[in-house]
């Protein structure tokens, strides 16, 4: 790993690491610390994820032409203000503006890092590179929520604003050591950078039939699993399966320990396998994640029976997302032309946000009320992974699903379908 790329990976650890800090406490911190109630904590983490969707259509065509650097020092100011007008925000409005802020930075971050990422890396080192990444965050994500969970007081809400004032910090750092970073030589805008860019990126886009695809199935992974991880995940596993506060906390942080433990060791299984199949598998994984859901709901078993293959699920779910973070990201910037990375990034990066604003919406009720009928649609979700996956591996080349073979050589990039392929 080169010092640019260390440097990056740091950057976004301790990022990670300071939104560790507030993210398991917004709801409490809006509805109970302000007193501004459910449904105005419930519009500000609308605000959040509505901002996001908002920016996220722009951010390609910014990170193309001007690099993911400046756009990066941008969002992570844009973000450190967010998040202390969060600390600070005392009425509605405030707090519902600030979240605005902070989603709008935050959206930001994702695909300019994954650039970044690109840029300081080759088709060899990328898949590696991308795992690290997303065990940093993990990692940090963990730590910051264990620390933040000592320093906070529900009783004194200036404590929360310290919370928030050390994410702030955090976003500062981030930029800093960013800015230190020298890209390495060729990684230029004047060789990187299309002309067009301003013209077709999204048409260009629209004619890949592989990165749709990759989008679509994208959609469908973050909606059958990160979307129900706080919501109908949660619901379900309270109303059907008698899970305490308590244990929810217990399952979350054994997803969090399953991607520490296992990220490096499937990383040696993924790297020498097809993508297309590794995320075939996930499908079954998370399949047999969702009947390990179901069986604890049944009523049939002990409560500590029943409590085990509810943290299981979380677990698995984690493996899942271990086999995932080498393998999907790396792939949409093998897929991405020459110049079009940004733009790549941000198109899967707005398909994330839209699956994780629709999956709680839906599943959040149907887990709730609704046991059998929302077991059974996410297992079918999950199994729906598993063909979709083999289904995009058709679209591949041999070097984008198994950069592996390639030895020594570098993959080449593909290029787009023309958009008149499709007629």
């Amino acid at each position: 790993m080169g010092a640019a790329m260390r440097r990056v990976q740091v950057g976004s650890a301790l990022s990670s690491f300071g939104v560790g800090f507030t993210v398991p406490f917004l709801y409490v911190y809006v509805a109970e610390v302000r007193d501004l109630g459910a449904s105005a904590a419930g519009i500000v983490l609308a605000a959040f994820a509505m901002a996001a969707l908002v920016v996220l259509p722009f951010t390609g065509r910014a990170i193309d032409r001007r690099g993911p650097m400046p756009v990066l020092l941008v969002a992570s100011g844009v973000a450190a203000v967010g998040a202390l007008g969060l600390g600070l925000a005392s009425t509605e409005a405030a707090a519902i503006a600030a979240a605005a802020v902070l989603g709008a930075g935050t959206a930001v971050l994702q695909p300019a890092l994954a650039t970044m990422i690109v840029w300081c890396s080759t088709p060899e080192t990328r898949t590696r590179s991308f795992a690290t990444q997303f065990f940093l965050q993990n990692l940090g994500l963990g730590i910051g929520g264990l620390i933040g969970g000592q320093i906070v007081d529900e009783s004194r809400p200036e404590s929360f604003l310290r919370l928030f004032a050390i994410e702030a910090v955090m976003f500062l750092v981030l930029a800093a050591i960013v800015w230190t970073v020298r890209m390495p030589q060729g990684a230029v805008l004047g060789e990187a950078a299309p002309k067009d860019a301003a013209k077709g990126g999204l048409r260009t886009l629209l004619g890949h039939r592989a990165m749709v695809q990759l989008c679509g199935l994208g959609f469908v992974l973050f909606f059958a699993c990160y979307g129900q991880f706080e919501s109908g995940l949660s619901a379900y596993g309270v109303e059907a399966a008698g899970i305490s506060a308590s244990t929810l906390g217990i399952a979350l942080a054994a997803n969090t320990a399953m991607i520490v433990v296992a990220q490096f060791a499937v990383l040696k299984f993924v790297e020498r396998r097809k993508r297309s199949r590794v995320i075939a598998g996930v499908g079954l994984i998370w399949a047999v994640a969702w009947i390990a859901a179901g069986y604890a709901g049944l009523g049939h078993a002990s409560q500590a029976v029943a409590t085990t293959a509810f943290v299981s699920t979380y677990a698995l779910f984690g493996l899942g997302e271990a086999m995932l973070s080498p393998t999907v990201a790396p792939l949409v910037a093998d897929l991405a032309p020459a110049g079009r990375v940004g733009s790549y990034n941000s198109a899967f990066a707005l398909v994330k946000q839209l699956a994780l604003a629709v999956g709680p919406a839906v599943g959040g009720p149907m887990g709730a009320a609704l046991h059998g009928p929302y077991i059974v649609t996410f297992l079918l979700f999950s199994l729906g992974i598993t063909v979709l996956a083999l289904r995009l591996g058709k679209r591949l080349t041999p070097l984008q699903d198994q950069p592996s073979l390639a030895g020594t050589r570098v993959v080449m990039v593909s290029k787009p379908e023309p958009a008149a392929a499709d007629a």
